[in-house]
């Protein structure tokens, strides 16, 4: 039942549960880290859609999904650019649109590294990528699996329009979006991108741009192969053939130059250029004179200092952010209209009504179900400590000075609980936890709610969790998980924490009964 699963259902209670321990059933390891943490909205996608966890998929499902692999359905531009055939499918079962990544079948022998590698990329999880959401190891095959991004790639936009070219206050929006990205893996510690370029960008449903989480696997198990052309290729690769994150910065730097002339414009040449003072022979002639002197000065200074020759003397990312943060110009126009396109509609499937509890619920049930995290606060204020009893037994010699602090903590959280001073409510009730000769599952419940009221449902589960496993059949330690669960979409889960909260009160009260 619940979340810990029935060996904790008989027996004594614990003394004290490891830092961290958790128990085994519904544990959220579907969330990622930045939905765990307070940027999930930022951090985690497009705004209005979720990106699914990572998983592995059949070759039959991706077979299906790109109808078998079919020519026409091939997105990748350019063979020369992307020798490892990149399709657009459907999945099934989801409806969502997939870009499938297919590798040759001597690029990576070792199915096990493969599936390592795309497990280590698809724990990014940023609005600034195209997010990589699964692979595929069957036989021969080595897949990957992307969101698809329905609007091209820069190099389309910029070498191939059709109808008009990239505004500058766009260019600057794409170098900004790009730069941000890059700072992301490189904070995540995966600062390694292979062959970044202009195909490597791309846009999504808005027309805002993002980073291929597919250079973020090299092409091969050695990685010895860069698929641009040389001219464009970092020196100190053809030097040692090893991509390093200033490597990273120079093809970065390549880009600026793209977004600046409009066309591919070698490095060495560009840098002429720049070193003779022509930064009018640079810019794109099809701007026709649109963009700001001193903006186009500052994104060629920041180019040149991307590709110079010493890796070291490159800027990181953070400079990169930092320079072209202050650039955004026409922040509030959206990308789409900027770019002079549509906004695409994502087919999506029909909303599933919420499941509904199926037993009737008490006071505290209700709150749970509204979400009313203030009511929920006074039903456990009025509770106080009461469905504590039995859980602790202490001799006389426990009585220490440290127990008597310990106590001392938990009066100051719990006058800060009632005060609504949920912060210093965590702080105080933390240090009860943490000294661990008492366990208080009311205290592990008080600290569930903070963590809500201070948005912070990840940290709110866990805390419901260990009220359980204090506490195997204590209904608020359920409810408290189903508001949690709720706060991080997994309505599902939280349906059934009510219905097992309200199974055990009705329990309860048939037990209570003369």
């Amino acid at each position: 039942m619940g979340c810990c699963g029935s060996s904790l259902r008989a027996g004594t209670h614990p003394a004290k549960k490891p830092p961290g321990a958790l128990p085994p059933r519904r544990p959220p390891a579907t969330l990622n880290h930045h939905q765990a943490t307070g940027s999930s909205a930022a951090r985690a996608g497009t705004a209005g859609r979720q990106v699914p966890p990572m998983k592995e998929f059949s070759l039959a499902e991706l077979r299906a999904a790109t109808g078998g692999f079919a020519a026409e359905n091939i997105v990748s531009e350019s063979g020369e650019k992307a020798p490892n055939f990149v399709y657009k499918g459907r999945l099934e079962a989801t409806r969502r649109a997939i870009a499938v990544k297919k590798f040759t079948k001597v690029a990576w022998p070792d199915a096990k590294q493969f599936a390592e590698e795309a497990k280590g990329a698809g724990k990014l999880r940023h609005c600034r990528m195209a997010n990589l959401i699964g692979y595929c190891c069957d036989g021969d095959e080595r897949l990957l699996v992307a969101e698809f991004m329905p609007n091209d790639t820069l190099a389309k936009h910029l070498f191939h329009w059709e109808n008009q070219t990239i505004e500058w206050a766009m260019r600057l929006r794409v170098a900004y979006y790009i730069a941000e990205a890059l700072e992301y893996c490189s904070t995540e510690g995966r600062p390694l991108y292979h062959d970044l370029n202009a195909y490597r960008v791309l846009f999504d449903e808005n027309g805002d741009p993002r980073l291929s989480c597919f250079g973020l696997m090299k092409n091969s198990r050695d990685g010895k192969s860069y698929s641009t052309n040389l001219a464009y290729t970092p020196p100190e690769y053809l030097r040692n053939g090893r991509v390093t994150s200033e490597s990273v910065i120079y093809s970065f730097g390549t880009i600026l130059l793209d977004l600046l002339s409009g066309k591919r414009i070698p490095p060495s040449r560009a840098l002429e250029m720049i070193k003779g003072n022509n930064i009018q022979v640079l810019m794109d002639s099809h701007l026709e004179g649109n963009y700001s002197t001193e903006e186009a000065t500052t994104l060629v200074d920041l180019a040149s200092q991307c590709l110079q020759y010493e890796p070291r003397d490159r800027p990181n990312t953070k400079k990169l952010v930092s320079v072209l943060g202050p650039l955004q110009i026409k922040s509030e126009v959206p990308s789409y209209v900027m770019l002079g396109i549509p906004k695409h509609e994502e087919e999506e499937e029909p909303p599933t009504p919420a499941p509904q509890p199926q037993h009737p619920l008490s006071a505290m049930g209700e709150a749970c179900s509204r979400m009313d995290l203030t009511a929920i606060h006074q039903i456990l204020v009025n509770t106080h400590y009461r469905d504590d009893e039995g859980t602790n037994e202490l001799s006389f010699q426990e009585w220490t000075q440290q127990m008597r602090d310990m106590l001392e903590a938990r009066k100051r959280g719990d006058f800060a609980f009632r005060d609504k001073d949920f912060k210093a409510a965590i702080d105080c009730y933390t240090q009860f936890v943490d000294v661990g000769t008492m366990v208080s599952p009311t205290v592990y419940a008080r600290r569930s709610l903070c963590h809500l009221m201070c948005d912070q449902p990840d940290a709110a589960l866990r805390d419901a969790m260990q009220a359980q496993c204090v506490y195997p059949d204590w209904p608020t330690a359920f409810y408290m998980q189903a508001v949690a669960l709720s706060k991080l979409n997994m309505q599902s889960d939280a349906v059934d924490m009510l219905n097992e909260a309200s199974q055990l009160e009705e329990k309860r009260q048939k037990n209570s009964k003369p």
